[in-house]
């Protein structure tokens, strides 16, 4: 399975040679030796993302001790559901998250990066870059979105970790999530005796969900809501810094960065797991019930059937239909707010600080290689 890259930038240039020779292929997973279709293709990435026979409902793939295995998702895990149970969750949500109610968050979300950048100023350079402003940011974020506590941060940036991280032991990570499954209960019960205007409170308002319901739904936004961001933001950041005629067309607020960044970057590439619910073709192999599949979302958004040189960084390039956040049903419910994410604090991060560089060479830069995320664990700069 070549899912390690050799530069922090780029998909494993194994895949490339894939996608062309055999764009749906049979693989290994390199940790419990779990084997699975390995699907490189844009259209066939797409098609199998959409394709309700595939089911989400899978667990491991990403540690020794978790092999790849179908499994029934609690109640409110929504991302690890099929077909109507996955909708009506879905459709609860989606009105949290349209462009409208995302843009009403910009005032407060422009508020939370210039905070975040005046403290960087005031700290002696170097600066990491990861600790003093990609994280923070979208982790304050999500709980203004939520209606969490911030001093509660800690909790769920511990089971981001201990999930993302190909090597952490199943126990680890259950012990993580139990952690911050408590917390949430204590929130959801403060929001029943007293409910406010944050996502959260406005859920229980509704009557709908359970406790335990709500709590996985906390739980899955979270994490998803902070951890893909701030990866993006630390390697994003890092790329511009490479590139700096890109870097400039950044600051200046070119308007399709953040889609040209999410494709280019692909963060998150090797852990769109799906089960065949019955025996179907794909890119003209038979694939057996039971069998899985390995959507390779970097491998797709480098296809040069998804756009003119495709492993040239152009914010300039008109969006293109990357699946960066996703295809199909299960296409990321945060995207809108991802973007403006992007979108505010690079550009403000570049405005404050227009002399930004990397403190310390490219190779001295600490990659994350041992998780599901790719990012960088830290980025020291100064100005």
């Amino acid at each position: 399975m070549p899912i390690r890259r050799t530069c922090p930038f780029d998909p494993s240039p194994e895949l490339a040679g894939l996608r062309t020779a055999r764009p749906v292929a049979r693989a290994v997973m390199p940790l419990d030796g779990s084997e699975v279709w390995l699907v490189t293709g844009h259209d066939l990435v797409r098609r199998m993302l959409a394709d309700p026979r595939w089911s989400s409902s899978v667990d491991g793939g990403l540690g020794e001790d978790r092999p790849l295995r179908l499994k029934q998702p609690e109640p409110g895990m929504f991302i690890e559901m099929d077909g109507p149970e996955h909708a009506r969750y879905r459709r609860m949500l989606i009105p949290h998250f349209t462009v409208q109610r995302t843009n009403r968050l910009r005032p407060r979300i422009e508020q939370i990066v210039a905070e975040r950048l005046d403290a960087m100023e005031r700290l002696p350079r170097p600066v990491d870059l990861v600790a003093e402003f990609a994280l923070p940011v979208p982790s304050l974020v999500i709980c203004e979105l939520l209606g969490m506590p911030y001093e509660e941060r800690a909790g769920f940036q511990e089971a981001a970790r201990a999930l993302v991280r190909l090597d952490s032991p199943a126990g680890e990570t259950e012990a993580a999530l139990d952690r911050l499954a408590g917390h949430l209960a204590k929130l959801i019960a403060a929001k029943r005796a007293e409910p406010d205007g944050a996502l959260i409170g406005e859920l229980v308002r509704e009557g709908v969900l359970t406790d335990g319901e709500l709590v996985q739904i906390s739980m899955l936004l979270l994490v998803a809501g902070h951890e893909t961001t701030a990866n993006m933001l630390g390697l994003g950041t890092l790329l511009l810094l490479r590139h700096p005629d890109q870097l400039a067309l950044v600051r200046q607020g070119a308007p399709g960065a953040a889609d040209e960044l999410l494709r280019y970057l692909s963060i998150i590439d090797a852990v769109m797991f799906r089960g065949a619910k019955e025996d179907l073709t794909l890119g003209g192999q038979r694939i057996r019930a039971g069998e899985f599949g390995l959507a390779s979302l970097g491998a797709a958004n480098r296809d040069p059937a998804l756009c003119e040189d495709p492993d040239r960084l152009d914010v300039t390039r008109p969006r293109t239909a990357h699946v960066a956040l996703g295809f199909g049903p299960h296409q990321c419910l945060g995207q809108n707010l991802a973007r403006l994410e992007l979108e505010v604090a690079l550009q403000a991060l570049l405005r404050r600080f227009p002399g930004l560089r990397a403190a310390v060479p490219l190779e001295e830069v600490s990659i994350r290689e041992d998780a599901a995320i790719h990012g960088v664990d830290s980025l020291p700069v100064t100005w």
